[in-house]
């Protein structure tokens, strides 16, 4: 019984830690590294599925986190985005 209740256990772990990157990703915005199309250069150093962060400010003011993932053709996709208003400390 203890078994069961710890295999329950790991497998609503794993189910909440894993994440889905299978959908055709984000559309890119200005300030996105894909913005305007793919980038010239192949990431050949990094394996398919890796991730990479990139953060900027877009155009509204606003902090802009975006993660990549290298595709199996080199190519980036744009897995998350998170977008914030900047907050400014007196």
């Amino acid at each position: 019984m203890k078994k069961v209740l710890a295999l329950i256990g790991i497998l609503a772990l794993v189910g909440c830690t894993t994440k889905d990157f299978s959908s055709p990703g984000l559309d890119p915005i200005p300030g996105s590294v894909t913005y305007g199309g793919q980038p010239r250069t192949k990431l050949m150093k990094s394996p398919p599925g890796s991730t990479f962060p990139h953060n900027f400010i877009d155009q509204w003011g606003q902090q802009v986190d975006e993660t990549y993932m290298v595709q199996p053709d080199r190519s980036l996709k744009i897995v998350h985005r998170e977008i914030r208003p900047i907050r400014f400390n007196r």
